[in-house]
């Protein structure tokens, strides 16, 4: 799977599913690269079938709407839509 790493300060493990499409999803990365923070991102709608299937998988498991932005910290806790408020207040301490 195409992987992106953002490089910033480590907040934990920050993952973010978006689509290279969505409005929503490019002000999340511009919001996790202001505030300075690591993470990783996949544009699922550009990823083959076998690859979009598990991303899809993933999602579905912190996001069961499996709509887009969907940012999944350390496997546990999980922003879906762009929740500025809910981002900065996880991740951008």
């Amino acid at each position: 799977m195409n992987i992106e790493h953002v490089q910033g300060k480590n907040r934990g493990h920050i993952m973010l599913y978006a689509l290279s499409t969505c409005g929503w999803c490019r002000k999340t990365k511009r919001l996790l690269t202001e505030l300075g923070v690591e993470y990783y991102y996949v544009d699922v709608d550009l990823l083959g079938k076998k690859e979009k299937d598990e991303a899809m998988k993933t999602v579905k498991r912190h996001n069961p709407q499996r709509s887009f932005p969907t940012i999944v910290i350390n496997e546990k806790k999980a922003i879906v839509g762009y929740d500025e408020d809910e981002i900065r207040t996880e991740v951008g301490r």
